[in-house]
């Protein structure tokens, strides 16, 4: 792993957005537009945290092997902020989504509650850098029970963001790397490389547009890159080709 300076994150600034169910990502994280919705005002000392639950580890084994391998129960984990702001929308984020309104216009908080279900994305700042997490599927309700220490700070209600997954992907949630060094060469081989040192691994065959091969001659047989979707490619004197070189 090569050192890259520009991949160090340090907050300047931060937003917590809200959707629907199912709401894609936005493509460009600088301006993030309807239907997300900001949450409000959040903690400057409790930013944010992230706890998990689950993931032992057990060891199997064989009479010739003790410790053969090891398998790891799920993990379930859930992001955690103060939330500053005591309307409807927050309280009902904390007291849950079936919090009703009462007739003289405060809110029930109700025995059995129901936790806000919602697309959730959280967009830090560190300069010209973007770093995100994104749900696109969650439940938000109260992280903890609710303290106002002193009058001299702002109150606050810890909330939780569960990630859940959605629509049958794999994960429940994804978040933007920063930093990235651009490939600027695919230099052959057994697998090739990528340069400059530390270059991300093109996703694909069609983001291997732009790459230049080295050499820009017919690979030979056997030689190929490989890509992080996990197929490989190959540069055939014209263009890039799926597959390895024959």
């Amino acid at each position: 792993m090569a050192l890259n300076d520009n991949a160090t994150l340090v907050v300047g600034a931060g937003n917590f957005f809200r959707a629907p169910v199912g709401t894609p990502k936005p493509e460009d994280l600088t301006t993030v537009e309807s239907p997300w919705e900001n949450v409000g005002h959040t903690s400057l000392e409790d930013i944010f945290g992230l706890t998990s639950e689950g993931g032992e580890a057990t060891t199997l084994g064989t009479l010739q092997a003790k410790t053969l391998r090891t398998t790891y129960a799920p993990r379930t984990e859930s992001f955690t902020f103060m939330v500053m702001q005591f309307d409807r929308r927050s309280l009902r984020l904390y007291y849950g989504a079936n919090a009703p309104v009462l007739p003289d216009g405060s809110l029930g908080v109700p025995s059995s509650p129901v936790p806000t279900e919602c697309a959730f994305l959280i967009v830090f700042v560190d300069g010209e850098n973007h770093f995100a997490f994104y749900c696109p599927k969650s439940e938000v309700f109260r992280a903890e029970d609710m303290s106002i220490p002193d009058a001299e700070s702002l109150a606050g209600l810890p909330l939780a963001v569960k990630p859940v997954v959605y629509a049958g992907n794999l994960w429940p949630y994804s978040v933007t790397p920063i930093g990235g060094i651009e490939p600027e060469t695919a230099v052959a081989g057994t697998p090739g490389i990528f340069e400059p040192l530390g270059a991300d691994t093109p996703y694909n065959l069609a983001a291997l547009a732009g790459v230049t091969a080295d050499p820009t001659s017919a690979w030979s047989t056997g030689q190929h890159v490989e890509l992080e979707d996990g197929s490989s490619a190959y540069w055939n004197g014209t263009a890039w080709t799926a597959g390895v070189a024959s």
